[in-house]
């Protein structure tokens, strides 16, 4: 049986070249790596490197090593992190994160419904946006991700390759522009009849499926502004700066009363899903809390 030390001392000397620059990333001194290679050496009856001078190089047995090392050490990693976040479930805690909008309107829905199902639930709530939310769930910093993609938005399965993945939501896009507009008061408007507006866009996956809407219609939307921050779109749009294309997500938390939403007539659609790991499923409190995430989407 290998090292898992060793393990993680060879790949970071794999990795680097030699044997002084993983011992200062390692916070280690040389020779406690050289000794740590000169074991893992004699356990697999040969050497791994071939020292040119100053220069390592792996030989065959050690490349093979330095490919299937990593793997295993994933793999090791990823099934610690699945065993903490359980062992974390059985205290009663849920570590959810969580994108802005739904942080805002979903996740507390969630939260009312699971404070009178299950009041001893604890609930930990971080904020953050997909790829990076997906990371933190791979990290076993999170126990559950509520992402977001856009109609035909291409999906990256090495992203979320081992996950389950729950759909919750379906939105159409609505238009903000600010009251006074001349489109204000409609029930229903093409985009085509904002093409010669200036935009408020969002994130850059906003602003994707913005220019791809725009293009549907046969225009590209001028841009002069964008920003992340959604109560910032708001004011924005309430300051004549421009009109915005936003879920239907976001109209449960308008605060700006010089604010008007419109119906576009767009395919364009928002598409909220949540993830989290197959095991995790299992739990009593983790199956609750996507019972209530889906209960909570169902009246959005």
């Amino acid at each position: 049986m290998f090292d898992t030390r060793q393990l993680e001392v060879f790949a970071t000397v794999a990795r680097t070249g030699s044997f002084s620059a993983a011992a200062r990333l390692l916070h280690c001194s040389q020779p406690a790596v050289s000794q740590q290679m000169r074991a893992l050496e004699r356990q697999v009856g040969g050497p791994l490197f071939v020292r040119t001078g100053r220069g390592l190089h792996l030989t065959e047995a050690g490349r093979i090593l330095a490919e299937r090392g990593s793997d295993l050490l994933d793999q090791l990693a990823t099934t610690h992190q699945q065993v903490s976040a359980i062992a974390t479930h059985d205290i009663g805690t849920i570590r959810i994160c969580a994108f802005p909008s739904a942080n805002v309107s979903l996740v507390p829905a969630a939260a009312a419904i699971l404070a009178e199902e299950r009041p001893a639930l604890r609930l930990e709530l971080v904020e953050e946006e997909p790829p990076d939310s997906f990371a933190l769930l791979r990290r076993g910093e999170v126990d559950l991700v509520l992402s977001f993609s856009y109609l035909d938005e291409p999906q990256d399965e090495a992203t979320v390759n081992g996950m389950l993945s729950v759909p919750l939501l379906r939105e159409p896009l609505a238009l903000l522009v600010p009251a006074g507009h001349r489109l204000a008061g409609r029930e229903r408007v093409s985009l085509t009849e904002a093409a010669e507006e200036r935009w408020i866009a969002g994130c850059v996956r906003c602003q994707r499926a913005l220019h791809q809407a725009c293009g549907a219609a046969g225009f590209v939307p001028d841009i002069t502004c964008s920003t992340d921050d959604n109560l910032a779109i708001q004011s924005l749009v309430t300051a004549g700066l421009g009109v915005a294309l936003v879920p239907r997500l976001l109209l449960s938390f308008l605060q700006h009363p010089g604010l008007t939403a419109v119906e576009v007539e767009s395919a364009a659609q928002r598409l909220t899903s949540l993830y989290t790991w197959p095991d995790l499923i299992r739990l009593p409190i983790m199956r609750a809390t996507v019972d209530a995430l889906i209960s909570a989407s169902a009246k959005a």
